[in-house]
């Protein structure tokens, strides 16, 4: 993903008012808001399993070994759990025009329900460190711990709760491909899914999950969620406070992130990045050599997790 200016004025005074209605007799924390729905629990710890596990294959660069060693692993995973899984292969053209082979997952879980809901992360990691400061480990490719293991994590473990408790709504975990692969080839598998959606798909709305790992984990609002689709970031955030998460997912606008997100919403899947721009100190870690596990923790693995998963078994 990359950075971007904070998505507009106006947006930013809809969300000023929206902040003060909620924070006025808003809950002070605790699950008060959830007693009455039954949430599974979702353990951050094994979800930091599942990231150090995407660590351990290396760099997961489309073409790559490791990125092809990911996608089996990932396949395998999912396909013992989820109701059906489907791979979505697609062909990318390089600006040096070579032909890189990318593949989208898509793992459903009551896929005949009517209502449903769409949580999407990306699984590859980008092949060049452009924000080293030494020129000559910038073309090295990035471990990736918490740019695309961390989001793909949540979603796979995710996907081992559901496996275990039927979920009220139908869910669709989707994995893109190609999201960071140069500074001007990104968001491709996204991209892809929303030019080829199945006939008639329109799920209630979606959540991207994004750098989710970091060891202080702290989500504000990403500003062009809440230009596209400021009812589920009221819906998320809302479901975030009754978990007593308040502190970890501010009522303040962020910056605008460039990400999976933008090609579903101009696609009319309302859309939300779920995202921690702030990687370290000065955000010294994002695009670098240091994006490794010694760097991640399971705070927001869990906290975005049990956010979601509430989501899902509070209907939606």
């Amino acid at each position: 993903m990359r950075r971007a200016v904070a998505a507009g004025s106006a947006a930013a005074l809809l969300l000023l008012a929206l902040t003060a209605c909620r924070e006025e007799g808003a809950p002070a924390g605790g699950e008060a808001g959830l007693r009455a729905v039954e949430i599974p629990e979702f353990d951050g710890e094994a979800a930091h399993r599942l990231l150090v596990q995407q660590v351990d294959f290396g760099p997961r660069v489309p073409g790559t070994e490791g990125h092809a060693r990911q996608l089996e692993w990932m396949t395998s995973y999912l396909r013992e759990r989820a109701d059906s899984v489907e791979l979505q292969p697609f062909t990318h053209v390089t600006a040096a025009g070579d032909s890189i082979r990318m593949t989208n997952v898509i793992a459903r879980f009551r896929p005949d329900a009517g209502d449903r809901v769409l949580f999407l992360a990306h699984w590859d990691t980008r092949p060049t460190a452009d924000e080293e400061s030494k020129a000559e480990r910038r073309a090295m490719p990035i471990p990736g711990a918490n740019d695309g293991a961390s989001g793909t994590a949540v979603l796979m473990q995710l996907a081992d709760v559901l496996s275990r408790h039927s979920p009220p709504i139908g869910v669709d975990l989707l994995f893109v491909d190609g999201e960071d692969y140069a500074p001007n080839e990104m968001y491709l598998g996204s991209t892809y899914f929303a030019a080829n959606l199945p006939p008639g798909y329109r799920p209630l709305y979606g959540v991207l999950v994004d750098m989710v790992g970091d060891r202080n984990p702290v989500f504000p609002i990403e500003a062009f969620s809440y230009q596209y689709a400021p009812e589920v970031v009221e819906r998320v955030w809302r479901v975030a406070e009754e978990l007593g998460y308040r502190q970890m997912f501010p009522r303040r606008q962020g910056i605008g992130i460039s990400d999976d997100h933008i090609p579903l919403n101009r696609a009319g899947i309302r859309t939300i990045d779920i995202i921690d721009f702030e990687y370290g100190p000065g955000n010294r870690y994002w695009h670098t050599l240091d994006d490794t596990v010694e760097n991640t923790g399971p705070r927001g693995l869990e906290a975005v997790g049990r956010v979601l998963t509430a989501l899902v078994f509070r209907g939606g």
